[in-house]
């Protein structure tokens, strides 16, 4: 049975779903966090707030600055090509930014099959645990972002892989 959570956080709420697993640490997997405000964040199962609050305090560690990695459960539901390219994305370290292109080259994409991985960042369902955020386009764009282009830019500003714009 799902549960799911809603956390504060300096760039807005998020909707943290996940489901139980004893396994896990905090005895919970997480299925998806989306910012509440995106068309596709829908509450699944029952509100369970302690449930979540192994992963609670990890996403609240990220936004203090006290944390660049994460450690929850996770259950991604995808292709096997996604989960590839999700793969890919974890690897991304803190603080850094990569390309499309580099990250198909990283998952044994050929170059014409650059717009499916961006597809497949595309359909992350874990914003921010899962660092879709670091990747950018060719010529440095901040392209696209489920969770917003300024969401997108803010993160990577937070983590120092961009300098913050001046009004």
């Amino acid at each position: 049975m799902s549960a799911y959570t809603m956390i504060d956080t300096p760039m807005g709420e998020l909707l943290v779903t996940g489901e139980p697993n004893t396994a896990a640490p905090g005895g919970l997997t997480l299925t998806s966090v989306r910012f509440a405000d995106q068309p596709d964040a829908r509450p699944s199962g029952d509100r369970d707030d302690p449930a979540f609050a192994y992963a609670a305090d990890q996403i609240r560690a990220y936004f203090a600055g006290a944390r660049t990695e994460f450690a929850p459960a996770l259950a991604p539901r995808g292709t096997a090509f996604q989960e590839r390219v999700w793969a890919a994305l974890d690897a991304i370290p803190y603080g850094t930014t990569t390309t499309y292109g580099a990250l198909a080259e990283r998952v044994g994409a050929p170059r014409d099959r650059i717009r499916a991985v961006g597809a497949a960042v595309g359909a992350n369902p874990l914003l921010i645990i899962r660092p879709c955020h670091r990747v950018i386009g060719a010529s440095g764009s901040l392209t696209g972002y489920a969770g917003g282009v300024a969401r997108k830019e803010a993160l990577l500003v937070h983590e120092g892989a961009l300098q913050p714009q001046l009004a």
